[in-house]
């Protein structure tokens, strides 16, 4: 559980982690056979993992985003790797003039250098049934009174596969209520009730990492296809209360 006192590593000790994480990668890359073939590299920057290069097919991407998000002080794994030859359909939504990468797909309210299209997040998003494989959700749920649509608009446009990546101010930092723009409060435990305790025939979610470092929270989450088994409570444990 996370303590109200929990106070943000500095940025010293973050980039002492980002160290610790890539030795930990490195000397785990050697003495897997599995990873041998995938050419995938992996960079740490405040804890979150980002992955680049080109995989045959998208079990190998799921096994390195799986052992890499398994490290302890991992918030988040990110990634821009091809699959197959083609690459990924990359969307940052609410991005301003600020994309996580540069040649992702910028969706936001407002015209800015970076946004490529102009689209109300609180209603329907200008994308594709499976047309996406990845989502980035940076500092946005926080704006919305209720983010419940746009999260199941994020299920339907998602491949299989896909993930949703989403990071914003913990409940328990200032950060979250020194905006007045923000008016919701999230936690850990919002992705809980995200992926495990939503009504019946809602979009369902299985959580690939969540975490919290003292001022952010960041969750990793794929869609889950009508009639698949719902995490299980192992597995949601690894993550929440």
């Amino acid at each position: 559980m996370v303590a109200l006192a929990q106070t943000p590593p500095s940025a010293e000790r973050l980039r002492a982690i980002d160290g610790f994480l890539a030795e930990s990668w490195a000397d785990q890359a050697r003495h897997d056979e599995r990873l041998r073939r995938i050419a995938v590299e992996v960079r740490f920057d405040r804890g979150v993992a980002h992955l680049t290069g080109e995989v045959a097919e998208a079990a190998d991407l799921r096994l390195v985003r799986d052992l890499v998000g398994r490290l302890a002080g991992v918030y988040g794994v990110w990634d821009r790797v091809r699959v197959a030859g083609r690459d990924p359909v990359v969307v940052d939504l609410g991005c301003g003039g600020q994309k996580q990468y540069p040649t992702n797909l910028g969706l936001d309210i407002f015209p800015a250098p970076g946004v490529d299209a102009v689209a109300d997040l609180s209603g329907s998003l200008p994308l594709a049934t499976d047309s996406v494989d990845a989502l980035f959700a940076v500092h946005i749920l926080e704006h919305l009174i209720d983010f419940l649509p746009l999260v199941d608009e994020c299920h339907r446009v998602l491949r299989p596969g896909g993930v949703l990546h989403v990071m914003s101010p913990w409940w328990g930092h200032v950060n979250a209520v020194a905006d007045p723009t923000h008016v919701r409060l999230l936690d850990v435990q919002t992705f809980k009730g995200i992926c495990g305790q939503r009504p019946p025939g809602t979009p369902r979610w299985y959580p690939l990492h969540a975490g919290c470092d003292g001022a952010s929270i960041f969750a990793d989450l794929t869609p889950l296809p009508p009639g698949a088994d719902p995490p299980t409570p192992t597995h949601l444990a690894r993550f929440f209360d």
